[in-house]
């Protein structure tokens, strides 16, 4: 691109008008814009399209990376992120078809299911942030906290609006679910929550045991079957399988540094 001269600079009176409409940020672009609209000869609708795009886009990311916070989701799990190499296996037409997203317009849910350390949380988290940069509103919890966090919610008498909050969210995902044995005030959260979003609202739920497993893993057997029975029969099952997906994820010199150990 060529260097910026004097005419690419931006009056004072046009950087007042983008503060006043509070475009400010148009302000850091605009001189490379105003450069490339003179290589490309743009006429001024065109010139107007491509810097208000600009400021579309930067919006959109900006209200992703907010609902992606908000969500809890981590911000290094996404799918841009996912090491190819990793030696683990799932099946990838059904993968495919979960990035879509279209299981969410459907109101079903998914199960990621697998060994310790093959990628689960990554994949949930990978499937949330797609799901913020589509407009969707994403809560994430470690199942424990969010189960502790609802226990806590009865001594101040919130519990229902907790509960009005997940119910709320387009999707929200449980990792590591049942992975300690529930008890009977736990379990009847899990069966709320469950019962809650049955067709009017998706979960993502990872965990190291088969879902066979999960009944003896509640304490009131008759609600765990119900919950239990609405889940599965409403969701997808991606079994991962492999290597332990955090090792790709240690820390080393080279990665600190920057350069291959010589």
């Amino acid at each position: 691109m060529s260097e910026l001269t004097p005419r690419d600079t931006i009056d004072p009176e046009l950087a007042r008008v983008c503060r006043a409409l509070k475009l400010s940020p148009m302000l850091h672009t605009l001189p490379e814009r105003f450069v490339l609209a003179r290589q490309r000869s743009m006429t001024h609708q065109d010139f107007l399209l491509l810097v208000l795009g600009d400021e579309v886009e930067r919006r959109a990311s900006k209200s992703a990376h907010n609902r992606a916070k908000r969500g809890q989701l981590d911000p290094r799990m996404q799918l841009a992120g996912w090491d190819s190499s990793a030696k683990v296996s799932f099946d990838q037409q059904l993968w495919n078809e979960l990035v879509s997203l279209r299981f969410l317009a459907s109101n079903h849910h998914v199960l990621i299911l697998g060994p310790v350390g093959v990628g689960k949380t990554f994949m949930a988290n990978a499937l949330g942030h797609i799901a913020c940069r589509r407009g969707k509103t994403v809560m994430a919890w470690r199942t424990d906290r969010l189960l502790k966090h609802l226990k806590a919610s009865r001594l101040d008498n919130s519990y229902e609006r907790e509960l009005r909050k997940l119910d709320r969210a387009d999707l929200l995902i449980l990792d590591d679910f049942c992975l300690d044995r529930l008890d009977a005030t736990e379990s009847r959260d899990v069966y709320e929550l469950i019962y809650d979003r049955h067709q009017r609202g998706s979960m993502i739920i990872t965990s190291n045991r088969e879902p066979a497993e999960w009944l003896a893993m509640m304490a009131d057997p008759l609600r765990a079957q119900s919950a239990i029975d609405r889940l599965q029969n409403a969701a997808y099952e991606l079994v991962v399988e492999g290597e332990s997906y955090r090792k790709r994820q240690r820390p080393s010199l080279a990665k600190l540094t920057g350069d291959d150990a010589g």
